[in-house]
């Protein structure tokens, strides 16, 4: 038996020895600390099958759903309500390999989540998209909410007392809706304590902290890797990421790899300002960039 055993050890070694490709397949095939997705509605194609095979094209590892346009409207324009674009979205990410890593209710950036007295449909609606998706983070902004809204006791305790309710609808089917703010992080860290649900985490946007004049690793590590689920990993619109003067994206990687944080880089805006349309140029740089510093 012992023999055997040793035979066997040692043929082993003696193919790998022979063969650099069977040494090199676990290396290879491991899974990814940082996967690289893109928003639907900023490559002009929010709830459109087009966007997978333009992500695939620009060799993303993922899309951001959005759950289409709210405005005036009693709910989201949402595709995925239909059993037929259920279907056919998930046949569509299969077919290019990409996944999706979250919904966005981008709606709320111009519309209150605090005005809304249908909020849980709302919410709802979306933990149901994001089932239909196999996605895990929903993305909700704050944007549309009275600018001070934080510094005014009634208002925060309403805010708190909503995000509270979906947290927890979210946290009751191991799903977490990733908030973001104007706060910085301690503020943050703050307003996730006075919320107290399990399913409510900050979604962090670069942007928001460059244009405040923050410091983006400080920030980071404020928070830690326990309160963030998901990161949008770009800037206003100016340049590309390449050339960003103010994003360290390498200083951000080591941080981020010291804080133990795994998950998706999620590519929203940093749009060549002379060129803001060309999706093609804007998102396939960026997607190139990204890759080039995190997966390496």
């Amino acid at each position: 038996m012992r023999r055997s055993l040793f035979g066997c050890i040692l043929c082993t070694l003696m193919l790998l020895e022979c063969s650099p490709m069977l040494a090199t397949i676990a290396p290879e095939g491991r899974e990814q600390r940082y996967k690289i997705a893109v928003c639907d509605w900023m490559i002009l194609k929010r709830q459109k099958i087009g966007s997978f095979q333009l992500v695939h094209e620009l060799n993303g590892d993922g899309v951001e759903l959005d759950m289409g346009s709210l405005g005036k409207r009693e709910t989201f324009d949402n595709k995925l309500r239909d059993p037929h674009f259920q279907q056919l979205f998930r046949e569509t990410a299969r077919e290019f390999q990409l996944e999706v890593p979250s919904i966005a209710m981008s709606g709320f950036y111009g519309q209150s989540f605090l005005e809304r007295a249908n909020y849980e449909e709302l919410v709802r609606e979306c933990l149901n998209a994001m089932k239909v998706m196999d996605a895990k983070v929903a993305f909700l902004p704050l944007g549309g909410i009275k600018a001070g809204w934080e510094g005014e006791p009634a208002l925060r305790a309403e805010v708190v007392k909503r995000l509270k309710k979906v947290g927890d609808m979210a946290a009751a089917e191991g799903l977490v809706i990733g908030i973001e703010t104007q706060l910085d992080a301690k503020g943050d860290v703050k307003l996730l304590k006075e919320i107290d649900s399990f399913g409510i985490k900050i979604y962090f946007k670069f942007q928001n902290v460059l244009e405040n004049g923050r410091d983006l690793c400080k920030e980071l590590k404020i928070l830690g890797k326990k309160r963030i689920c998901q990161i949008h990993c770009t800037d206003t619109d100016g340049v590309t990421l390449r050339f960003n003067e103010r994003l360290d994206m390498n200083k951000v990687k080591k941080t981020l790899d010291k804080m133990g944080w795994s998950g998706w880089l999620v590519v929203e805006r940093s749009r060549d300002k002379d060129d803001v349309h060309n999706v093609r140029k804007n998102y396939g740089t960026n997607i190139e960039y990204l890759k080039e510093v995190f997966q390496k």
